[in-house]
């Protein structure tokens, strides 16, 4: 089967890595997203999926916006592929594009559609205490993540799992799923079928004021926040004017103080009263300095009971 995979981040790496593998398959092209410029020296980092194609010869398309691109629009046609797979791309394709491979665009889609269609379906599941998420294979059609289903796997979320690794976990069982979807359609084993659209939900991406924590919520739902934003859109608070990134938490029942205020230091972590029940804090990453266990960071900053975090 001839192939083109699209794909940007990482999470995508190690379904490219096992259609480049597999006998079953020629991976004609990979198309991403051009590489932006790092922090530190406004260097421009070549991607890990990039690189990956380079070392095995595959042609790599870069379109600003491939639905405008009209000359890789035309490569891609003299390609012939019978598939082209999308994971994390992050662009929208148009009819034309999809009117390409000769089995169809499939779409590998971090949740269990019709369930958190968008931008943010991982981090999402997470947030709102989900405890189940899955990935999906699709037939891509013109509507945001609306096409046809054809696989679907379910995956558990544990109470303290984050978001990097429910990306993992996604990242792993991927490449089969993809694998079985195309090889179904090739020989006609799987029927799509049509999602229904009244039980569709939407996610959108984290805003830079979802990242302050609000220690006026519920102490699951902030506890559920700040692991679907882990290392990632990390939330922080503020003690002594400074940034505080709040890491890792355990959700507590209790409650023996004011919104925001410390009641409790010892070696497992920092207490601090919610609106209701109170988080636990265990890693924090303090402005300027590295990860460190809440306990250490507060003994060096000499915080004490009863202090409020802003």
């Amino acid at each position: 089967m001839k192939i083109i995979f699209a794909g940007t981040p990482d999470i995508a790496l190690k379904s490219f890595k096992y259609f480049i593998d597999s006998p079953k398959y020629d991976v004609l092209a990979l198309i991403t997203q051009k590489a932006k410029q790092q922090n530190r020296g406004n260097k421009i980092v070549e991607r890990n999926i990039t690189k990956m194609a380079k070392e095995n010869n595959i042609t790599v398309f870069e379109p600003d916006k491939i639905s405008k691109d009209i000359e890789i629009i035309e490569k891609l046609k003299d390609l012939k592929p019978d598939f082209i797979i999308t994971f994390a791309f992050g662009q929208i394709l148009s009819q034309e594009i999809i009117d390409i491979p000769k089995f169809g665009i499939i779409n590998l889609h971090a949740s269990l559609l019709p369930k958190y269609r968008g931008a943010n379906p991982i981090s999402q599941a997470i947030m709102d205490g989900c405890k189940y998420s899955g990935i999906t294979t699709m037939k891509t059609a013109l509507e945001l993540d609306a096409g046809d289903i054809c696989l679907q796997e379910k995956i558990e979320i544990t109470p303290n799992m984050n978001v990097i690794e429910l990306m993992e976990i996604i990242s792993e069982i991927s490449p089969k799923l993809l694998d079985r979807t195309l090889e179904g359609l090739y020989n006609s084993s799987i029927e799509p079928i049509k999602q229904d659209n009244t039980q569709a939900t939407f996610t959108k991406k984290i805003k830079k004021e979802q990242k302050q924590i609000d220690w006026s919520m519920d102490a699951y739902d902030l506890h559920n926040k700040i692991r679907a934003m882990y290392k990632i859109n990390t939330n922080h608070t503020t003690f002594n004017n400074k940034l505080i990134q709040i890491l890792k938490t355990e959700p507590l029942d209790i409650k023996n103080g004011q919104i925001g205020q410390i009641t409790d230091i010892n070696k497992d972590g920092i207490t601090v009263s919610c609106k209701q029940g109170s988080i636990k804090i265990t890693i924090v990453k303090p402005e300027g300095k590295g990860e460190i266990k809440a306990f250490d960071w507060a003994n060096g900053a000499r915080i004490t009971k009863g202090a409020f975090f802003q």
